[in-house]
């Protein structure tokens, strides 16, 4: 009984905070968005041209682009979910979460980190495939359907926990589920997001 009180009163702490960051899907879509835009985007009407004769060394301009791709989305997330964690305290009244609750600072940074590297994980897919749109078309289903319909049918564990979205968003929980700690969860998102250098190789390899 007394465990299950525990249990209830790690419920009451996390909702609220869950209920400042209701948004993070809809900034996930925008950062997929902008992530394959920013990359896939030169590809029509051979852009990418002019900025290879300008940049030559494909590998420089290359992490230049991802570099500015992840410092902007880093920036507009971090306001954002500064802003979000605000708004909700606010609206929750007295259920709200302060900021210096334990976890709140990290959640509020690392929602703007999660974002800035969903971005990434995006603008690395593109590369490799040149199309914004399949580029969307496989990620939007991918982190905002697939997690939660597999984890359902698995009953919430085990390989699931290690997709990009389940591992990388435990950085927001006060109380972490399964085996990953918001850190590791963290790390396990920056391993996805290393693929984009497949599409750096991809970039190199292949003619504009």
């Amino acid at each position: 009984m007394r465990d299950a009180r525990r249990r209830g009163g790690c419920r009451s702490r996390v909702r609220p905070r869950a209920l400042s960051f209701f948004g993070l899907n809809f900034g996930q879509i925008a950062a997929i968005c902008f992530g394959s835009i920013a990359v896939a985007g030169e590809y029509r009407g051979g852009a990418v041209r002019v900025s290879l004769a300008a940049v030559p060394r494909r590998g420089v301009f290359y992490g230049a682009k991802l570099a500015v791709v992840g410092l902007l989305a880093l920036a507009v997330g971090l306001v954002t979910s500064t802003t979000c964690f605000f708004l909700g305290r606010i609206a929750l009244g007295d259920r709200g979460v302060g900021i210096g609750a334990p976890g709140a600072l990290r959640a509020a940074v690392g929602c703007g980190l999660y974002l800035a590297l969903i971005t990434l994980f995006a603008a690395g897919l593109a590369a490799a495939l040149r199309s914004a749109p399949a580029v969307m078309g496989i990620l939007i289903p991918f982190l905002l359907m697939l997690s939660f319909v597999l984890g359902d049918v698995s009953q919430g564990g085990g390989w699931v926990d290690f997709l990009p979205d389940r591992a990388g968003q435990q950085i927001l929980l006060q109380h972490p589920d399964g085996p990953l700690n918001p850190w590791t969860g963290t790390g396990v998102l920056v391993l996805w997001v290393a693929a984009l250098w497949v599409g750096g190789r991809r970039l190199s390899r292949r003619d504009a």
